[in-house]
């Protein structure tokens, strides 16, 4: 993320948790012969102080982060709004619907909706539809940007990404 991001050093906060193998976080801790705790992570997003942070998930709201959290308890804890990236394509709507719903049983903020991939018709229709039925704005649709540089990256994000300005107000 820091290499994509274009952030120097000391704009990237290292410490957490990393697990070797790429599947959901509670699998990949036990198969790593530990466990997760999300006391240690919400003491950490205490002790950082001011606005403009980042933290990203794994795997969905609802993923499974040990015996009895989920990563929407971690993400409720910190009291921070959530950016969901979906994917354009077929079967967006109702997954993207129900991450929008689970947060709201929640009441954890959402500042909006990224999609990512094919920019087609589908895909339109897919915006309109989580647009009109999650009541969330979607800020952002971004292509397969091959390869995926820093630059390319910043290039989608400066022409493409929050034309009205909605992310603002959850980045102050």
């Amino acid at each position: 993320m820091q290499r994509l991001s274009g952030s120097g050093p000391g704009r990237v906060l290292n410490e957490g948790i990393r697990l070797p193998r790429p599947v959901s976080p509670h699998l990949a801790a036990k198969l790593s012969g530990t466990s997760l705790a999300i006391e240690p992570l919400i003491s950490l997003g205490a002790s950082l102080s001011g606005s403009g942070w980042i933290v990203e998930g794994a795997g969905g709201v609802l993923v499974p982060l040990n015996e009895r959290d989920l990563l929407i308890d971690l993400i409720q804890q910190l009291k921070l709004p959530v950016l969901i990236v979906s994917r354009s394509g077929l079967g967006t709507i109702n997954h993207t619907l129900l991450t929008i719903e689970a947060l709201g049983r929640r009441a954890v903020p959402i500042a909006g909706v990224v999609m990512v991939g094919p920019l087609d018709e589908l895909a339109t229709e897919n915006r309109l539809a989580i647009e009109q039925y999650g009541r969330v704005a979607v800020v952002g649709e971004m292509p397969m940007l091959k390869p995926l540089t820093p630059e390319r990256l910043q290039e989608w994000a400066d022409t493409s990404l929050d034309t009205n300005g909605h992310l603002t107000e959850f980045l102050r």
